[in-house]
C-alpha cells in the first residue's frame, strides 16, 4: 500500500448504501478511480479530496487522516 493515510471512503459509501459506480458517479470519476482510493493505490488531489468531502458532509480529516 502506497498511501499513508487511512481511508474511511468505504465506510462512508456504504453507509449511503452506495455502490462504486454510484458514488463515481457523483464525483465525475471512473469506478476503478473509487476502487483505488478505497484500496489506498491512490491519494485524491485536493480538489477530489474537498468533492468527497462536501458529498459526505464531513471534514477531509475524517475521511482520510494520517
Amino acid at each position: 500500500m502506497t498511501s499513508e493515510f487511512v481511508n474511511r471512503l468505504k465506510v462512508c459509501r456504504t453507509e449511503r448504501n452506495w455502490t462504486q459506480a454510484d458514488l463515481a458517479e457523483q464525483l465525475g470519476v471512473s469506478r476503478q478511480t473509487v476502487q483505488a482510493l478505497e484500496k489506498g493505490r491512490y491519494d485524491p488531489s485536493l480538489p477530489l479530496a474537498f468533492r468527497i468531502a462536501r458529498l459526505f458532509g464531513r471534514p477531509i480529516a475524517t475521511i482520510f487522516v494520517q
